[in-house]
């Protein structure tokens, strides 16, 4: 699941001094938590938080690992990643958020060159150098490890971008790369760009997900966005699966791989030994 989301509205960058006392005090808030998240970067206090994607045909089979970066603050408590995601979006301080989740799952990877690990990223960091520097490093220090790599972009991210993004995917598919569209079906979609990108695993967007066992207009849509990503050639994983009726649904509508608590919530302490690659005819 991708942790960069679309700023909601501009309320970062309105004057608090022309704003209502309410909203000078949210803005003070927010440039606080902001402040508190570039601390924890500059100070190295970060982790990545990693929960297991399976197989929808066998749970007992993990398919691969998100990580989910995870600042902390000076008690060494969360920072909420909900509380800063949506304004970092287009700040320097996404691309540094990026940098870290990048730079510790490749660690990880190199630790433990068995797994196979999903990194999310924005879009817009294919054009920050540093983040760029860090990955290609990466690939010349262990070629190997692209093959295990998995690139998290949302759909929203992507279509900001498509011309720098396509040449780019392009030069990485070239060391094994694969790239998944995160929160597929839950907005504006562009079959133009997103076929011309060639994705090639889709992940329905957890608020299609829930309770859609029970609830036949979420069926529909479910049933759409995966016909959709099947017809552009991409692997379809559903997210935020928290009941077995739902994973049972998804199962039987398709669905190739299933993530969410149901099957183990992020950890900072994974057992990385329970890995085991899943059968060669998934693609994945």
């Amino acid at each position: 699941m991708s942790y960069l989301k679309e700023p909601k509205s501009s309320k970062f960058d309105r004057d608090p001094a022309l704003a209502s006392p309410l909203a000078a005090a949210i803005s003070a808030q927010d440039r606080e938590t902001l402040a508190m998240v570039a601390s924890a970067l500059k100070d190295r206090r970060m982790r990545l938080a990693f929960q297991p994607v399976v197989y929808a045909a066998d749970p007992s089979v993990i398919g691969f690992f998100e990580g989910f970066i995870r600042l902390l603050n000076l008690r060494d408590q969360v920072i909420p990643a909900r509380d800063f995601m949506g304004a970092v979006e287009q700040q320097q301080l996404g691309r540094e958020i990026d940098c870290a989740a990048l730079q510790l799952g490749l660690m990880a990877m190199q630790r433990n060159p068995q797994i196979r690990v999903s990194i999310n990223m924005s879009a817009r960091s294919v054009g920050y150098r540093p983040w760029t520097d860090i990955l290609r490093r990466a690939l010349q220090d262990s070629p190997r490890l692209g093959a295990n790599l998995i690139l998290e972009i949302s759909e929203a991210s992507a279509l900001q971008v498509p011309d720098v993004l396509k040449p780019f995917m392009s030069d990485m598919r070239e060391h094994g790369i694969v790239f998944a569209l995160d929160d597929f079906g839950a907005g504006m979609t562009s079959l133009r760009v997103l076929q011309d990108l060639g994705f090639e695993i889709a992940k329905i967007d957890g608020s299609l997900v829930k309770h859609v066992d029970r609830l036949s207009e979420g069926q529909a849509v479910v049933r759409a966005a995966i016909a959709m990503a099947e017809e552009l050639g991409m692997y379809v994983v559903a997210e935020a699966v928290e009941t077995e009726g739902e994973a049972t649904w998804l199962r039987e509508a398709g669905v190739g791989c299933l993530q969410g608590y149901l099957f183990g919530p992020p950890t900072v302490t994974p057992d990385f030994r329970a890995f085991r690659h899943g059968r060669p005819t998934v693609t994945v």
